[in-house]
């Protein structure tokens, strides 16, 4: 399963640092510094102190910087909006990290929240989130979603396929409800990201060709159950830069006023992506720089076809919570390894892996790290921070210079870990999934318990309950 087998041995831009122990202030949480005694310090709580009192592996996630930066994200795109005479509206994309307290913050801040499970909507649900202010998402949203979603008023439904038109219409006429729905298109813009992440292209899952999509809207319009509201295009994710928006902006603005010739199109959803730095290497467009870009893309479209602005939406996550949130982890050992007659490696092996952060082995994806514990002399060594699942690919950090002096006990934090981590997270070879702690102004406290071995065991009916009883009374 390893996804780095083809890349060398140090990659070109990974630079030795003068001092192992700096943090990359574009790649770490806002306001992260080290303690007298060494420690890395998130949201006012020392990484020591979270470890001694939650354990390791362990999620942290600044609340303070998530609210702040969804504050910033909404800002911005209602500014740009309204620069042009328009309005703009954003909702959090809750695949990036969905629980009941993020739920709440990021409503409170003035987002809505896109959910893309009947999971997701029960968590958004639980968090006490209004359901017109919910977006349900997916290729295939299985009926019993889309029942819970009619039935408790979430405010659109986005739809991707034909067969969806037909459900959810039958489902809300039963209910004598009208529903609010999108339809997904595919721009057909190829996001500069991994393939895997770029969503927009023809040939995979996801919405109607752009050419389909007249004869889609036409079915909506004809179902009175159903109410369409416009489009909506997501052209992948972790992007930089505004052209790929630009490029999608002009396609999908060709449809919007083809359709407007048919009835009202008053939404256009223009979806997230929007990309953070994991490493030094790079360098995200500013959010207030791409909502400018995104949204004046969209009005020189309307304006030269001779269409008022639509209303526009956004949905990012990442870009929220990846940078707030960081997992740390407790070295068990570490092994110098010869990769060359010149080149040697240091692997150290720490408590979790791909079954908290899944990311480098699904997408060879970046992260950087730093010895959490202490501050170290000690000259950088070329290392790889890797888990121990029974799996070559079970790697956390590719590539990263740590204190050559890294040794067991000590404890190593993941910068940028706050998106597609717990969410992807799994019990592969039967590991428990870490606990979840928000920081905030010095104090921490858990918003999601870990798991034990109870919970592994706790669904397999073939664990007799006299073993079960034993063990716990032991």
């Amino acid at each position: 399963m390893s996804t780095t087998s083809d890349r060398p041995a140090v990659p070109e831009w990974l630079t030795q640092p003068h001092d192992a122990n700096a943090l990359v202030e574009a790649v770490w949480p806002e306001g992260s510094v080290r303690d007298d005694a060494g420690a890395i310090v998130f949201g006012g709580v020392s990484a020591a102190e979270l470890a001694e009192r939650f354990g390791t592996p362990l999620y942290v996630v600044d609340e303070d910087l998530v609210r702040a930066r969804a504050r910033e994200v909404l800002t911005a795109f209602q500014d740009a909006a309204a620069r042009h005479g328009g309005t703009a509206r954003v909702y959090y994309a809750g695949k990036a990290l969905l629980t009941t307290d993020v739920v709440r913050w990021v409503t409170a801040e003035g987002l809505g929240v896109d959910v893309a499970s009947g999971g997701e909507l029960a968590v958004a649900l639980a968090a006490g989130a209004d359901p017109a202010r919910l977006g349900l998402h997916g290729n295939n949203k299985l009926l019993p979603e889309i029942s819970r979603a009619v039935r408790v008023g979430v405010g659109s439904i986005v739809i991707d396929s034909l067969v969806e038109i037909e459900r959810i219409a039958a489902e809300a006429e039963s209910q004598g409800r009208v529903q609010t729905v999108l339809i997904r298109v595919n721009s057909g813009v190829h996001a500069e990201t991994h393939d895997f992440l770029a969503t927009a292209h023809e040939d995979q899952k996801f919405g109607f060709a752009l050419t389909d999509a007249e004869a889609a809207v036409a079915r909506i319009r004809e179902l009175p159950s159903l109410r369409f509201a416009g489009l909506h295009c997501h052209i992948g994710s972790q992007i930089f830069g505004t052209a790929g928006f630009a490029e999608s902006a002009a396609r999908v603005v060709e449809l919007h006023a083809r359709l407007r010739e048919g009835g009202d199109v008053p939404l256009l959803n223009l979806g997230g992506g929007f990309g953070i730095a994991y490493t030094s290497k790079d360098d995200p467009t500013p959010i207030a720089e791409l909502a400018d870009g995104i949204v004046a893309a969209v009005a020189r479209e309307c304006e030269s076809r001779g269409i008022p602005m639509p209303e526009l939406a956004f949905e990012p996550g990442r870009t929220i919570v990846g940078r707030a949130g960081v997992t740390l982890y407790r070295v068990g050992t570490v092994k110098p390894v010869r990769v060359s007659d010149d080149l040697e490696r240091l692997y150290v092996s720490v408590d979790g892996g791909m079954s908290d952060n899944a990311r480098t082995a699904l997408y060879g994806a970046d992260y950087s790290a730093r010895i959490a514990s202490r501050r170290s002399d000690s000259a950088p060594a070329l290392t790889r921070v890797v888990g121990r699942h029974c799996e070559a690919g079970d790697i956390v950090v590719s590539d990263e210079y740590l204190p050559g002096d890294v040794e067991p006990g000590d404890l190593v934090a993941v910068a940028a870990t706050g998106a597609y981590c717990f969410s992807l997270a799994s019990n592969y070879n039967y590991l428990t999934r870490p606990p979840v702690v928000a920081v905030s102004a010095g104090t921490a406290r858990l918003i999601v318990r870990g798991e034990d071995e109870n919970d592994l065991l706790a669904r397999d009916l073939g664990v007799a309950p006299a073993s079960r009883t034993s063990e716990e009374s032991a």
